[in-house]
């Protein structure tokens, strides 16, 4: 697998010869596969240990898990193949590999969320209450899995030279960034303000020890400490809280609102079909105000009771 250096110059740190994978017994294992189940299993156990910090049975979160992951990356791969089709219609069968990225996250906790509908409809459980339990395995999920992008040098912003600024090399980052001028237009005909961004980048590349370098937004690290702060608010809110489903519907709020910022800076957004706007930035923004309204909603209800 290629190998390169990542960069973070001003922060004087520098990751040198850092591969996507490794091989074992011959067999190439990307570093994004091996993140993603890493951030699987501690999210696991921290919902269990969520479950019996709150007397709950923690087996039940190791069942709902057993479901709730096969089918979230089935989603959070449709998802990404749905709103990137160009990509795929081509050769259909590389919508099956997923070693070299393209998972949605919000692919994913749609079909949890829906997988955990129909768990607690089987099981009689309160929905609200795994919710609120599932949500701690979910958030360090998402904090641990971000790295994965790291990895693939992908989910990185526009140009940004400032103090937490990432350098790469371009010859290891996604195809736009040397395809030509002409093919790149094309591409993103109906999308100026995604081109503008890709034109300013690649305007803006460095050379560094012969090899040149775009320097980018590390929008992926950005969102996995908005996470970290985010689930250790929950952590120590959840004994407060006042009814059950209160702290996914705050997850639901403080995350929308760090990924419509974060979604904001991002140049490999995935786009509403024929339009130039940013169908994770919409979702982002429809939950804020959904969840917001519902939180206020029971607030009010809840104190007049």
């Amino acid at each position: 697998m290629q190998k390169s250096d990542i960069l973070f110059q001003k922060l004087g740190i520098e990751f040198h010869n850092l591969g996507t994978g490794i091989k074992i017994f011959g067999v190439d294992i990307a570093f994004y596969g091996i993140v993603i189940a890493l951030g699987m299993v501690l999210g696991v156990l921290l919902a269990q240990w969520q479950a019996k910090r709150t007397g709950q049975n923690p087996e039940t979160y190791l069942d709902f898990a057993l479901y709730a992951i096969i089918i979230s990356v089935i989603g959070a791969r449709l998802y990404y193949v749905a709103f990137s089709w160009s990509d795929y219609k081509d050769n259909p069968l590389s919508i099956l590999d997923i070693r070299s990225g393209g998972l949605a996250i919000y692919g994913g906790v749609i079909a949890g969320a829906l997988t955990g509908i129909v768990y607690c409809k089987i099981k009689k459980i309160n929905f609200g209450l795994l919710a609120d339990t599932s949500i701690f395995g979910l958030l360090l999920g998402q904090i641990i899995g971000r790295w994965g992008n790291f990895f693939n040098r992908e989910a990185f912003g526009m140009y940004y030279d400032g103090l937490l600024s990432m350098q790469l090399n371009l010859k290891h980052v996604d195809g736009d960034y040397t395809r030509s001028l002409q093919s790149l237009t094309a591409r993103y005909a109906d999308k100026p303000e995604a081109l503008k961004r890709i034109i300013e980048i690649r305007e803006n590349t460095k050379w560094i020890d012969g090899a040149e370098y775009i320097s980018v937004h590390p929008t992926f690290l950005y969102e996995s400490v908005w996470n970290l702060c985010l689930l250790i608010f929950l952590i120590f809110y959840s004994k407060h809280k006042k009814f059950d489903g209160e702290l996914v519907t705050i997850y639901l709020i403080g995350y929308g609102l760090g990924r419509f910022w974060i979604e904001g800076l991002r140049t490999d957004q995935l786009f509403l079909w024929g339009s130039p706007l940013a169908v994770s930035q919409l979702l982002s923004g429809a939950l804020v105000i959904i969840a917001g309204a519902f939180l206020l909603i029971r607030r009010v209800r809840l104190k007049k009771s």
